[in-house]
């Protein structure tokens, strides 16, 4: 048990699944904060991120069943959106009618990746935040990952300085797949992998590519996209099987899958009118020891690279040792025997804690994250230019991405025949 924070921020978790879990984790390293609520559909998963922050002293929270209650608790500063995707523009709408009525008084409201399943939900979101007047950022972690920060930071004063900018990122994100069904479902997550995962490397190529300081969206301008998507694994019979198996009916590869493989090149030019590249590449098909992200960044004297299986801990368990399925030792874990990377930290490496503390301290602060809302409408923009390129087989020209604000795509449809 604990006591809130003297003059910090009363923090309320809204959806209480598997990233309300790192989201609680992380503000063991988040000065000035306390998690003081948490809402979600099932009184049991509330009742267990409420534990988990007591556990952790990060504060003594109450549960809630509705999102309304939990913003018009007093204690409640700022709201740290982690819902599904299906019912995100909902929720928000939900938040934004208590605020705009005086019921509830808040800071900021920070909402998790991605945005929106469409360029037009994200386009929403934000228009309804800040027609409320509040303080928003987006929580895309991987920005905020301290090897990537640092990498990047070092890149740009030394390598940048002395030989010009960088003009190639890769970033790469690849597990086994999602934890929850409505992951796996195109029209409830808006896609697959591509929506799931391809937000993170899109924003971290982004990031990689642009000065220290100056918003991504000043420097880059968006000039084409070509992607591809396929569903390599689980639409094959014996793993969409699996997949009933695992989550029912509701998750059918074989009638309705959605792609567990992407890959995107998108071409910007940046400030300096130099052509630069970034290269996304994601899967749900990834066998390995678990979680695995890559970043690359190339320049033209220099390069850097991350990769969050590269651990400084390691742990061998010989075949006479039998484990129970877990993900202890990384997330998404594969295996329980063999040479296997230990992450000390998750939430820390994979950008989490580093994050909130950011937005904490603008939220206080009373000024504007770096990274916004505004960057999570980009990104899903992003994101529908590649669905259009990968499902019409043909370069995207961006130079107007808002022309793709009434893009569909159909695996979010429930339509889309990896086979045609």
């Amino acid at each position: 048990m604990t006591a809130q924070v003297s003059g910090g921020l009363g923090v309320g978790i809204v959806g209480s699944g598997f990233i309300a879990d790192f989201h609680t984790r992380s503000f063991r390293g988040v000065r000035d904060a306390d998690i003081v609520a948490v809402s979600g559909r099932t009184p049991s998963s509330v009742q267990r991120v409420c534990d988990l922050a007591r556990d952790l002293r990060v504060g003594d929270p109450t549960g809630y069943s509705d999102v309304r209650d939990l913003v018009r608790d007093p204690a409640v500063d700022a709201v740290w959106i982690t819902t599904p995707n299906h019912v995100r523009v909902e929720t928000v709408r939900a938040i934004v009618e208590e605020v705009r009525s005086g019921n509830a008084t808040l800071r900021g409201i920070a909402i998790e990746k991605p945005l929106g399943r469409t360029a037009a939900e994200a386009q929403e979101v934000l228009k309804l935040v800040e027609g409320a007047g509040l303080l928003h950022g987006y929580l895309e972690n991987q920005v905020f990952a301290p090897g990537v920060t640092r990498a990047h930071e070092l890149v740009w004063s030394r390598g940048a300085a002395a030989s010009g900018t960088p003009y190639l990122a890769r970033c790469a994100e690849e597990h086994s797949g999602p934890h929850s069904a409505w992951f796996w479902q195109g029209v409830k997550q808006g896609g697959g992998v591509l929506n799931d995962m391809m937000c993170h490397s899109v924003e971290a190529a982004r990031f990689l590519l642009t000065p220290p300081g100056t918003p991504a969206s000043e420097w880059l301008t968006p000039v084409s996209v070509d992607a591809t998507i396929a569903s390599l694994k689980w639409s094959r019979p014996s793993y969409a099987d699996e997949l009933v198996r695992r989550y029912g009916a509701e998750v059918d590869y074989r009638r309705a899958p959605s792609e567990d493989y992407a890959r995107a090149t998108m071409i910007f030019r940046n400030g300096d009118g130099d052509e630069v590249v970034a290269e996304g590449t994601t899967s749900w098909s990834y066998v390995g020891a678990g979680l695995r992200l890559s970043f690359e960044l190339l320049g033209p004297e220099y390069a850097m690279s991350v990769n969050s299986l590269d651990t400084e801990a390691k742990v061998f368990l010989s075949r006479e040792i039998a484990g129970k399925p877990g993900e202890d030792l990384v997330e998404k874990q594969n295996a329980e025997g063999g040479l296997m990377p230990v992450l000390p930290d998750e939430a820390g490496a994979y950008g989490y804690t580093e994050e909130n503390r950011h937005m904490v301290q603008r939220f206080l602060d009373g000024t504007a994250p770096a990274e916004s809302l505004h960057d999570g409408l980009a990104v899903t923009r992003l994101l529908m230019a590649a669905y259009l390129s990968a499902q019409e087989g043909r370069r995207v020209d961006l130079s107007d991405t808002s022309a793709l604000d009434a893009f569909v795509p159909d695996v979010a449809l429930g339509t889309w025949n990896p086979r045609a």
